[in-house]
């Protein structure tokens, strides 16, 4: 991995665009101290913007490495996400979160890891949490029992008591 010192000809700061030749990611504009990647919009492509504090560019490898304040926006899916680091794998079309990672998803369904996996073909998330603690995922379900017109309460949960 190159870093943000090595060839200027491999990396663009602040100020500079470059034209990325990947399939999915289109082009990197930056400006002021926040740096922005988004995904150009041609036939079956869908923006992806990544925004963050510092961003890096690997030619060889097509990945692009967001730190500081990631944000990710992608209205195709209606996804938005947050977290410390990201990194985006053109070549396997992922995007790898990490760091207090919240991902949240139109109609509230969300989720909170260190490190979160985002499959872009599949469509699929895979969290990690950090050592000794958990995921914590969010999922809006609808009640068909409230939506059929019926007012009366679903059923409460019995309460199981422990025996003395």
């Amino acid at each position: 991995m190159i870093t943000r010192y090595q060839s200027s000809s491999k990396i663009r700061r602040l100020g500079l665009a470059l034209v990325l030749q990947a399939t999915f990611l289109g082009t990197l504009a930056f400006s002021n101290q926040l740096q922005t990647a988004t995904a150009q919009t041609t036939a079956g492509n869908r923006p992806l913007t990544i925004r963050s504090d510092i961003q890096e560019y690997d030619s060889k490898n097509q990945v692009i490495t967001a730190r500081g304040n990631v944000q990710m926006l992608y209205p195709a899916r209606q996804i938005q996400a947050t977290a410390t680091q990201a990194q985006y794998f053109s070549k396997e079309r992922r995007i790898d979160f990490s760091g207090n990672v919240y991902i949240l998803q139109q109609g509230g369904n969300s989720m909170r890891a260190e490190k979160v996996t985002y499959l872009i073909d599949e469509g699929r998330f895979v969290a990690l949490p950090q050592s000794s603690r958990q995921v914590e995922s969010i999922y809006m379900v609808e009640d068909s029992e409230l939506n059929a017109g019926d007012t009366t309460p679903a059923p409460k949960t019995p309460v199981f008591k422990p025996a003395n």
